[in-house]
């Protein structure tokens, strides 16, 4: 869950290597990458992958890149990104709540407390309780979302004008591939055609048993 088997080092090659090998325009797969890591970088749990199709779409962009960009967030990093955004959503809404780990902790543990309870509620006689829900929301969750949003821009930008030419330069390295071993190819054939012994022609009908019999 926190630590790819072969490490980060090689997960992170072959995410860039799959997104070379797409078959798509350039421009269209950047717009994917685009997408898929502006929503990476922004709180939206279990709607990453619907949130970047749907933006891709949108904007026209590769779906398929898009899911493979929602992989730059990830449980290592996030809670970094995170802690910085909330920092940067505090002093942007002008927030002067306390912000520490132990404080995000709690909030988030209050808003787990009060979705159990609320979905208890519906079902037997207890009453909803909203308080660690707004708390949350307010202190945390849009806090993270409006800090998130400019440096989750800036970065997806980054990786857009990144990816145009490395998957421009891969597509034009391997049609030239392709094309130096179709040539091999054809070369090699007329060379075979060359090397190999014509057929032998079809001989003159003989005289004698194959010739029918004439009539005096």
């Amino acid at each position: 869950m926190f630590y790819p088997t072969g490490g980060f080092r090689r997960a992170t090659r072959y995410v860039i290597h799959r997104m070379r090998r797409l078959p798509d325009n350039p421009h269209r797969i950047a717009r994917g990458v685009f997408a898929g890591c502006l929503i990476g970088f922004l709180p939206l749990p279990g709607m990453q992958f619907l949130g970047a199709a749907g933006l891709a779409w949108v904007m026209r962009g590769n779906i398929l890149a898009a899911l493979l960009g929602t992989f730059n967030s990830n449980p290592v990093t996030t809670p970094f990104f995170a802690v910085g955004a909330i920092s940067l959503g505090h002093w942007m809404m002008g927030i002067d709540t306390p912000l520490s780990a132990e404080a995000i902790g709690e909030a988030f543990a209050d808003a787990g407390i009060d979705l159990w309870g609320n979905l208890l509620a519906m079902f037997g006689p207890e009453v909803m309780h909203w308080d660690g829900l707004i708390q949350f929301w307010n202190t945390v969750y849009v806090p993270y979302f409006i800090g998130a949003l400019g440096p989750g821009i800036v970065l997806s930008l980054a990786f857009y004008y990144a990816t145009i030419p490395l998957v421009a330069a891969y597509q034009k390295a391997r049609a030239a591939k392709f094309d130096a071993n179709s040539e091999k190819r054809l070369l090699l054939r007329e060379k075979l055609g060359r090397l190999s012994p014509k057929a032998p022609a079809v001989s003159d009908t003989k005289q004698g048993d194959d010739e029918p019999p004439t009539t005096p």
